[in-house]
């Protein structure tokens, strides 16, 4: 027989029960959040209760941009709302708002929907300062990466675990899919061609999501100085790297359509040429062409200044022909799971004027084709018009031993 006491201890433990599942069932439906739980992916912004506690009390700083929501709500606005002291934001490459073009100084100001303080990683100052953090006990990252290399998203996560680590704050991740999960492919960087657009030895697809590749900056002593930066990693449920995932907001201006991303990875490696990605356009990153083919392809497109996606195009205001990649079946890189390396190929010997395809003397607007691959062969294979098995071949055993590596610090299957 239980005694008065017991049975008090147990009906107040049912009531907490039923009281917290009530009110996880209210939050959900207060910002749109699916309960479906044992079919539909659910981000780490999205599971509200399993960090909130960790929250309160604390003075909360935040690093998002415009992908960072919970249901279809800025996350900010929505901690706010639940009473989370947020006392100010990072804001990264686009800014808090996502609005700034490619490689645009984003400048500090007060955010005019919240009145919170923005400060920008992108510019002058790269990570937070020790001034930057006195007022701060806990740090929040939330945004959404691609899984691609020189996407500069996982360098900003680097520096602000690195900031985190020698103040000694504590880092929390949201994590959210990688839309090119499925993928890990090309070159492995070499350390003599690290740049603002690729800072670690691994491959143009590192199929990680940020809380992995969290796991592996701190696992492989990245962060300088071989500082470890306390991290808690919210995870992402009902997911693993072979599902496909329809981002519910886009990354930054100029990745702005589901094939965009999925593209990114293969098409990111024609800024180091003399071909148009399509930045000047509205279908950027699904397009590709250079005005010296005309009469060797049908399909062409204008790049032109706009405002908030590319104010100087490459070939601004010029006919650029060459392929369109819109209706391409994106499912073909998931099947092979390798990045397309035949349209450089078949670009490259197309073009007409071979020594200047490469030659990012003729315009600021083109990169380093040696930063973006990560190697210097690439461009000398592609020149030699080495086969792809031959490509493929160079980047071994490098590719193979981070494929090893990464299974270390996978959160997902």
């Amino acid at each position: 027989m239980k005694s008065p006491f017991l049975n008090l201890l147990i009906a107040l433990q049912l009531g907490m029960v039923v009281l917290f599942a009530c009110t996880k069932k209210q939050v959900a439906n207060k910002y749109n959040i699916s309960t479906n739980s044992k079919t539909q992916i659910i981000t780490g912004a999205d599971q509200i209760s399993e960090y909130l506690p960790l929250l309160k009390g604390k003075r909360v700083a935040m690093l998002v941009n415009q992908t960072s929501i919970i249901g279809k709500k800025a996350s900010v606005d929505s901690l706010l709302s639940l009473g989370v002291n947020i006392v100010k934001v990072f804001g990264p490459e686009h800014g808090f708002r996502g609005n700034a073009s490619n490689g645009a100084k984003v400048n500090n100001e007060i955010d005019a929907k919240t009145g919170i303080p923005i400060i920008s990683l992108y510019g002058k100052i790269k990570r937070p300062t020790k001034e930057h953090l006195a007022d701060v006990d806990v740090m929040i990252f939330d945004i959404q990466d691609v899984g691609a290399r020189f996407y500069t998203y996982i360098n900003t996560l680097a520096h602000v675990m690195e900031s985190c680590a020698e103040f000694n704050k504590e880092l929390i991740i949201l994590d959210r899919p990688n839309p090119n999960g499925y993928l890990v492919d090309g070159p492995i960087l070499q350390k003599e061609l690290y740049s603002g657009i690729g800072m670690f030895p691994i491959p143009i697809a590192h199929g990680l999501t940020i809380g992995e590749f969290a796991q592996m900056i701190n696992g492989e002593g990245w962060i300088p100085n071989k500082l470890q930066c306390k991290i808690r990693v919210i995870k992402i449920a009902n997911y693993s790297h072979e599902m496909a995932y329809d981002l519910p907001v886009f990354p930054s201006p100029n990745l702005n359509t589901q094939q965009s991303i999925l593209l990114y990875p293969s098409v990111c490696l024609f800024e180091g040429t003399i071909l148009s990605q399509g930045r000047g356009t509205y279908i950027p990153f699904t397009v590709l062409g250079a005005p010296a083919l005309k009469g060797k392809y049908d399909f062409s497109f204008k790049p032109v200044s706009i405002q908030g996606m590319s104010e100087t195009p490459l070939h601004q205001n010029e006919d650029c022909f060459g392929l369109d990649l819109r209706k391409y079946d994106a499912n073909i890189l998931r099947k092979k799971k390798q990045i397309n390396l035949s349209w450089m190929m078949e670009l490259y010997k197309a073009y007409p004027f071979k020594d200047k395809f490469f030659d990012k003397t003729q315009s600021k607007q083109m990169g380093d084709i040696n930063k973006l691959a990560g190697t210097e062969q690439f461009k000398q294979q592609i020149i030699d018009g080495a086969s792809e098995a031959e490509i493929r071949k160079s980047w071994e055993p490098g590719l193979s031993n981070y494929k090893t590596l990464r299974k270390n610090y996978l959160l997902y299957p």
